[in-house]
């Protein structure tokens, strides 16, 4: 597990989203006007949208990793983020579950302790969120399961009711579950009136190339991790810059002011 993966903003910034080999205009929501704050009455609750005081947006990537592999795709992902003009990644990890007498008997490596552990009420503060976590049987390790769990005051308010989200996974096998380990965590977002935003085929080539393994689906990015001695591919890390870069511009066509 690298160190690093901070949270300034890159340097180098773009406009729109990269479709494989080719720029193209973000193809979601239809652009809106945000003011400081914003409400919409859905049914008989109320969905307040908060533009940042200092004009950025922010999307926020939450991530468990035990081995690296989600890592280094969370890391990459913030790349992409950071390359959209106004939006900026912030990278953290979810809480351990597990003892270190536990980890140690697994041969997990030290987590990078510059990532800081993120708590429920800090949720609210994204404007986007992308979650990755390794599978469990097709399903998402219990660490991120038991962060969601903790969102229950965010739930009753609806808090996150409304901000976009997605999915990055890492699986042990090309059958292991690089689609349902995605699937299944919709309900976490469905529940939260979140609006899960999938990449669908936009990584354009890059999705169809049969000429080497590779993880990711329509559903987000993803790294096969094998025995644990895999490390994620060059195409593997650009699928989940491009994700960064998508969901970034689909935060911004959604609140940034024209």
């Amino acid at each position: 597990m690298g160190k690093g993966g901070g949270c300034a903003p890159s340097k180098k910034q773009e406009e729109a989203v990269v479709t494989g080999n080719t720029t193209a205009a973000p193809s979601g929501p239809r652009e809106t006007t945000v003011t400081s704050k914003e409400t919409v009455d859905v049914a008989d609750s109320t969905v307040v949208v908060e533009k940042p005081s200092d004009g950025s947006l922010k999307v926020f990537i939450v991530f468990y990793s035990m081995y690296g592999h989600v890592e280094s795709l969370a890391k990459r992902m913030k790349k992409g983020v950071d390359g959209i003009n106004g939006v900026e990644a912030v990278l953290y990890r979810v809480a351990e579950t597990l003892s270190q007498e536990v980890l140690d008997k697994m041969h997990a490596p030290p987590k990078d302790e510059s990532i800081p552990i993120i708590t429920a009420d800090e949720l609210e503060k994204a404007d986007g969120v992308l979650f990755g976590f390794p599978t469990r049987y097709g399903t998402m390790a219990a660490q991120m399961k038991a962060f969601f769990d903790s969102t229950g005051g965010l739930w009753k308010e609806q808090k996150l009711a409304g901000k976009p989200a997605g999915f990055f996974v890492s699986t042990g096998t090309q059958g292991g579950g690089q689609e349902t380990t995605a699937w299944t965590a919709i309900t976490q977002l469905a529940h939260h009136g979140m609006l899960f935003v999938p990449i669908g085929y936009t990584f354009g080539a890059g999705m169809f190339n049969m000429d080497e393994v590779k993880g990711g689906s329509p559903y987000g990015a993803g790294v096969y991790a094998g025995d644990g001695s895999r490390q994620a591919s060059e195409t593997e890390l650009s699928l989940a810059e491009h994700q960064g870069k998508y969901m970034a511009s689909i935060v911004k066509r959604m609140l940034a002011s024209s």
